[in-house]
Parts: structure tokens; C-alpha cells; sequence
């Protein structure tokens, strides 16, 4: 599971530290971020190769412009979520491109939509990882064991309104994918990136 966003001194210091070119706060960075960014990349172009690919490009990105984070706009995670997310849309509008050019069937249209479709997707999941734990663990306990509110309760030994409340602002979370400018979503997260 993902970590809670690192506070915002932490985030400054890593930003300092990657401007002096400090080697070990690249790899701590990676630790902490390249389960994140690899799965929205995955997410976006379903394709473990280009996947690990957009990682790398993030990652060399991040190493080459750490100036072109600003501590002031949002957490470390939510740039290198926007960045990775930017990245793979690019990718898959190049290969969707390409692909249509190549085979002549399909529209612009089919692509654009693909693009959305993808990026929500991306969004959900950036929400599901950075929501408290305990929102996400009744989501998972109600989504993919099929537990209801009781149930849920009693596996989080939590009582049956405490269970209701954080499956109701899981989903209310969540709901929010389909909006571009959603809250929890980064900035310019949106379909059209």
C-alpha cells in the first residue's frame, strides 16, 4: 500500500536534495514513489513494457528538473503522480495515433475516448491509494470480498454506523474520478492532459 503524502518540509528538503544531485535521494524517492507511478502508467497504457518505460522517463525527469517542482502548488507525490500521468496520455495518444494511421479503421473519436476512459481509471486509482486506510480497507472489504455495511463492521471491528460512514466517504472519494478537477485528483489530471 502506498504511504501517506510526505509533509511539505519533507517534500522541500527532497526537492533541495535532488537539486545538489544527491544519488541516495533519488533512490529514496523511488522507493517511495515508483509503486505509484508504475501503476497509473500501467493503468493508462495496460502494457507492462510501456509502463516501465513512462517509470523510467519519470524518474530521469525528476532527476534532470527538480526545479520544475514547486513545494507551493501541492504535495511531491501529487507532481510526480501529474507528471506520470501527462506522460502515459502522451504515449498512448503516440501509439493510438500511430496504430490508426497504420491500420485506417478507427476515428479520433475512439481515440479521444480510449484517453478518457484511461484516465479515470488512473484517477480512481490515485484516489483508492492516497485515501486513509481505514476508507480504503472497507472499500476493498465491500468491493472485492462483497461484505456489506455488518459485515464490514464486524470484519473492521468498528460498529455498523462507523462501517456506513467510511463506505459512504470512500465512495463519495471515489465518484470523484469522473471529474477532471477533482478533489484528491492532481491538478490537470484530466482526460485531455
Amino acid at each position: 500500500m502506498a504511504k501517506k503524502d510526505a509533509p511539505p518540509r519533507w517534500d522541500r528538503r527532497m526537492q533541495q536534495r535532488l537539486a545538489r544531485g544527491e544519488a541516495a535521494a533519488l533512490g529514496e524517492l523511488y522507493d517511495r514513489f515508483a509503486s505509484l507511478v508504475h501503476g497509473l502508467a500501467h493503468r493508462v497504457l495496460g502494457n507492462e513494457r510501456a509502463a516501465d518505460g513512462i517509470t523510467r522517463e519519470v524518474f530521469a525527469h525528476v532527476w534532470e528538473h527538480p526545479d520544475t517542482y514547486d513545494p507551493r502548488q501541492g504535495p511531491l507525490r501529487t507532481w510526480v503522480a501529474t507528471l506520470t500521468h501527462r506522460l502515459a496520455v502522451q504515449r498512448l495518444r503516440a501509439t493510438e495515433t500511430a496504430a490508426l494511421a497504420a491500420e485506417g479503421h478507427g476515428s479520433t473519436e475512439e481515440l479521444e475516448s480510449k484517453v478518457r476512459h484511461a484516465s479515470v481509471a488512473a484517477r480512481a486509482d490515485y484516489i483508492v491509494q492516497s485515501m486513509p486506510a481505514p476508507l480504503r480497507a472497507a472499500l476493498e472489504l465491500a468491493y472485492f470480498q462483497r461484505r456489506d455495511y455488518r459485515q464490514t463492521a464486524v470484519d473492521l471491528g468498528v460498529t455498523e454506523d462507523e462501517a456506513r460512514r467510511r463506505l459512504r466517504l470512500g465512495l463519495q472519494l471515489l465518484s470523484t474520478a469522473h471529474d477532471a478537477g477533482a478533489p484528491g485528483a492532481p491538478p490537470g489530471y484530466g482526460g485531455a492532459a
